[in-house]
């Protein structure tokens, strides 16, 4: 049964940080410990609420994952690492172009899983940037969906 996808609300922001931060540490391996702790709180503060956010919840309604589109761009889609490989993700990404109208995402090149995840539902890379939007060295590779 695929999970319930409802909005996000703002008392949610502070546990939504926290499964941001879990599933960075299970798949950004990249990403030093100082960067997470500056961009914990621009996630749980700033970034969240700059997004139309829908999260994917169990039975209870607790937070599965989560994904982020603002101007037709997924700017943010994690999962539960416990969840990894339940379709949480396909879910979510299929809110974002259902119903969000999301058409591109910047990946971090580094992140291979990520990278082929969005490969194999049609999105193909358009661009790259030697830098993600902080400046940090973290390439970004620029997809749009084909298909």
């Amino acid at each position: 049964m695929p999970p319930r996808i409802t909005a996000a609300t703002p008392d949610e922001y502070p546990a939504l940080a926290e499964l941001w931060e879990a599933s960075v540490r299970a798949t950004h391996s990249f990403v030093t410990e100082a960067d997470i702790r500056v961009f914990k709180p621009l996630v749980r503060d700033t970034y969240l609420a700059a997004v139309a956010l829908r999260c994917a919840r169990d039975v209870s309604g607790a937070a599965l994952g989560f994904v982020g589109v603002a101007a037709g761009k997924i700017e943010m889609l994690f999962v539960a690492p416990a969840c990894f490989g339940q379709g949480i993700g396909s879910a979510l990404l299929t809110c974002a172009v259902e119903t969000l109208g999301a058409t591109d995402v910047d990946v971090n090149e580094q992140n291979a899983a990520a990278l082929a995840f969005y490969k194999r539902r049609g999105f193909t890379v358009v661009g790259r940037s030697p830098c993600d939007g902080q400046g940090k060295p973290y390439p970004l590779l620029h997809m749009t969906r084909t298909r």
